[in-house]
């Protein structure tokens, strides 16, 4: 097989697909043992499996729209081009990472969002697509998932306004 050197590539051969945020995704691990609601903290409304993992991929005319999720998510990558991973912190301290391999560039192969925070991603410019891992304990429910809308964060952070404007859609 020859080596895989697009997004549609990795796409078809992963399986993968739509994502709610952007991109494309496909879930790889859901642990078999759950976590019972009486030994998860209050923030989840109930059971959950111990971990989960996806492969997820973001093409360079999309983004991955600002959301958050109640658990910590470790971010891994994999191939194509760096991803720039914006956050917000709940209380509206804004940073950027770079994930990638190219450390000398202030790069890292892995970066860890905690949950609760706000977080984006976009391909570095020049790049064509990002493809990268996503490891989520306990493990990821849909639940977990949120997506404010541009106006609701424009009014909870008005001073990321801009930011704001353009990691979401209208």
């Amino acid at each position: 097989m020859e080596p895989i050197t697009s997004a549609r590539q990795w796409i078809d051969t992963l399986g993968l697909r739509p994502h709610p945020e952007g991109g494309y995704f496909r879930e790889t691990y859901r642990a078999s043992e759950v976590l019972s609601p009486s030994g998860l903290p209050a923030r989840f409304g109930g059971e959950r499996a111990m971990c989960t993992a996806i492969y997820y991929l973001l093409e360079a005319s999309d983004l991955s729209a600002l959301h958050r999720i109640r658990q910590d998510e470790v971010l891994h990558f994999y191939d194509g081009a760096t991803c720039i991973i914006h956050v917000i912190d709940p209380a509206g301290t804004y940073s950027k990472s770079r994930l990638g391999r190219n450390l000398a560039h202030g790069e890292l192969p892995q970066i860890m969002v905690p949950g609760g925070h706000l977080f984006a991603m976009k391909v570095a410019e020049g790049g064509a697509y990002t493809l990268l891992g996503a490891t989520v304990a306990p493990g990821f429910d849909f639940a977990d998932f949120d997506m404010p809308s541009r106006a609701e964060l424009i009014r909870q952070f008005p001073q990321h306004r801009g930011l704001i404007e353009s990691l979401t859609r209208p």
